[in-house]
């Protein structure tokens, strides 16, 4: 059976789970970095396939979303999987047509890198001038009915199975394009590869977390934040995750394919500053091959390193890539494997889903 990891998904292709805030919630996605449960991520991700092609002539109820902050499958125990494939297949996903939908597949060889140097007493510093750097922005205020636009591109690598076979391989670079209302009630999806030209749709009944609106209503005071968000990953973590490494993937993941105000963001910086283990990296590479510094923490226990990529004038934040950095029993992947990489390619605000930014509505 071949199996790839999946991709960072929309919140609509999450199952539920605790939210963060108590008035929103938001779904548990099926993740992408544990090679363990390789064959169980491949079954939830061709039954999003799946629904994505048969929505339009069977329609289905959304489900409720849930917390943003433990996206991927590092947080969660084994059962969560189980869940998550029974339930992807009922979500509101139409409009990728037929047979617009294909596998992204394995291109070559696993992706590889040079690891950079790691310095744990310059990330408060650094941490602090990005903080400075995201609060002091010109990025306009979203009204009511508009979207948030997200243009990235992504690729990953991982172990694919044929058999008694297995191999280190990589998924191909591919662009994605994710549009967001502000209460996160609906949106839209087109990545090559994992839909159709088109895309499809995203809806829900409920609003979630990791909307604006929602993230606008987080708490600005970093020790207020990091205590929030340490309380949502303790309720839901796999208990063989380290804690502090739970809550930087939190943080990070609300960096990605979202929109925070200034304040938000801001905070989100400085309460990363306050978990223990995290470090400056002296030289990172987004998906689309731009240097940056990185903000980065390593997991003992895959021997993985999660790096946040910025632009070293601008501190302007370009993308992530987790990277193997120590051999450890339970990864079969060599030390310098990048394991994910991504780089933001635009971020804005639109009128409507599937409007790009600069088209007229």
């Amino acid at each position: 059976m071949n199996a790839s990891p999946s991709h960072r998904p929309h919140p609509a292709e999450w199952t539920e789970t605790q939210s963060l805030l108590p008035s929103a919630e938001r779904d548990l996605p099926a993740g992408r970095h544990q090679f363990h449960k390789e064959q169980m991520m491949a079954r939830i991700h061709e039954d999003l396939r799946t629904s994505s092609r048969t929505s339009a002539t069977s329609p289905v109820a959304p489900v409720k979303r849930s917390n943003p902050f433990l996206r991927r499958s590092i947080l969660l125990p084994a059962a969560a999987f189980a869940l998550a494939g029974a339930v992807v297949g009922g979500l509101a996903l139409t409009g990728g047509g037929t047979d617009g939908g294909r596998t992204a597949l394995a291109t070559g060889p696993a992706l590889t890198t040079r690891i950079g140097v790691a310095d744990a007493k310059g990330a408060p510093q650094l941490l602090e001038r990005i903080s400075l750097a995201a609060a002091d922005t010109s990025a306009p205020t979203p009204r009511k009915g508009q979207y948030i636009y997200i243009a990235s591109k992504v690729a990953d690598s991982y172990i694919k199975t044929d058999g008694d076979k297995s191999e280190a391989v990589s998924k191909e670079l591919h662009s994605r394009q994710v549009w967001n209302s502000l209460d996160g009630r609906d949106g839209w999806l087109i990545e090559a590869g994992e839909t159709s030209d088109k895309g499809i749709t995203l809806k829900s009944d409920t609003p979630f977390s990791g909307a604006y609106n929602a993230l606008a209503g987080l708490p600005t005071d970093p020790d207020a934040l990091l205590q929030r968000i340490y309380r949502a990953s303790d309720a839901n973590r796999d208990p063989e995750v380290p804690r502090d490494q739970a809550a930087f993937v939190a943080i990070g993941d609300l960096l990605f394919e979202s929109y925070p105000p200034a304040e938000v963001g801001a905070a989100l910086y400085k309460a990363a500053a306050k978990i223990p283990g995290v470090v400056s990296v002296d030289d990172a590479v987004d998906a689309t091959g731009r240097h940056g510094v990185a903000i980065a923490r390593e997991n003992d226990t895959d021997g993985e390193r999660i790096e946040w990529i910025f632009d070293k004038k601008t501190l302007q934040f370009l993308g992530e890539r987790i990277v193997v950095v120590k051999a450890t029993a339970g990864n079969p992947l060599k030390v310098g494997t990048v394991t994910h990489t991504s780089a933001i390619t635009e971020r804005a605000v639109v009128d409507a889903a599937k409007q790009v930014p600069g088209q007229v509505s």
